[in-house]
């Protein structure tokens, strides 16, 4: 062990890096390996010794244990590690709005990876401006609160009157309904469960579509194989996908990851639309339901898919 004396700063975050007890167990248990085995490798790392040097003349300590199963236990530890300073940042984050519930603690303490636990932040992140924003600063939350409850018996347009204000620019029946639906697309948006199914949609039928820019195709005959493309994002191979990603960088190509918008739809209408025909407030929801998708949903998941395709692809 490392003297206390001789700990500085840089010292002290490589011990918590490497020893944290619990991410000792959970990276066992992932990588289906003896504790002995990944807490042998995390003293060896908290050392300073490599991966190559660990492999090759470390084989008693580890219980021989390869390169890859080495490097295996470094990412995963680093992955913990930063996934805990990602935590603490999030729950000071909210703590200071003074938004922080035990239950929303309890959620994000149990967070088992930074895109859940990204999904729990986002109603709590800092936000640029945007059209809900605006919407809140017209006064125009507890109208969108009103319509989303669906509540039988409410009529959103005469509910909408009474937010009819011109010093807040707020002109008519259908500018309050408006400003309603974008705070309840960004509310969908936001939903981490909604988020979850949207994401899973995306992994298990989302469709790499390649097309040629109009006017390129001379310029960029290397990328031929993709001018007028689709193929699964589950199965897509990794050369083709660095290839597409290639040629949409060299402006050769326009590539998308596309899902069926009537699938997506009918997941989320499932989830957020009451099952009463006859309320009135559900077609508002329903007109919110297809902006989020459209607009905000939709973009942020191909965002993140494509993230994660060029990560797989990459390694």
């Amino acid at each position: 062990m490392i003297p206390c004396k001789l700990l500085n700063f840089n010292t002290l975050w490589i011990v918590n890096f490497y020893m944290n007890p619990a991410h000792l167990i959970k990276v066992a248990q992932e990588l289906n390996l003896q504790e002995k085995q990944v807490t042998a490798v995390a003293l060896l790392l908290q050392e300073g010794s490599t991966v190559p040097f660990i492999a090759r003349y470390r084989k008693e300590a580890t219980g021989a244990l390869d390169e890859v199963a080495i490097t295996a236990i470094r990412d995963r530890l680093q992955q913990l590690y930063q996934l805990d300073e990602r935590r603490a940042a999030v729950l000071e984050s909210i703590e200071k709005q003074g938004k922080l519930t035990d239950e929303l603690k309890e959620k994000i303490n149990a967070s088992p990876t930074m895109t859940v636990l990204e999904d729990l932040y986002l109603p709590y992140k800092p936000k640029r401006r945007t059209r809900a924003t605006m919407a809140r600063e017209k006064g125009l939350e507890p109208l969108a609160q009103m319509i989303f409850e669906q509540k039988s018996g409410v009529d959103p347009k005469m509910e909408a009157v009474k937010f009819i204000n011109e010093e807040k620019k707020v002109a008519s029946i259908d500018e309050a309904l408006a400003g309603a639906r974008d705070i309840i697309a960004e509310w969908i948006n936001e939903e981490a469960k909604a988020r979850a199914r949207m994401r899973l949609l995306y992994l298990e039928k989302g469709i790499f579509d390649s097309k040629v820019i109009k006017g390129r195709e001379q310029e960029g005959i290397k990328f031929k194989d993709y001018y007028d493309w689709q193929e699964p994002v589950k199965s897509a191979v990794s050369h083709r996908v660095l290839a597409m990603r290639r040629g949409e960088n060299e402006k050769f190509l326009m590539l998308r990851i596309v899902v069926s918008e009537e699938e997506a739809l009918s997941i989320l209408k499932e989830m957020f639309l009451k099952s009463d025909k006859a309320n009135l407030c559900a077609s508002q929801v329903d007109m919110a339901i297809e902006d989020s998708f459209k607009r905000l949903l939709s973009l942020s998941m191909e965002t993140e898919i494509r993230l994660l395709t060029k990560q797989a692809a990459d390694e």
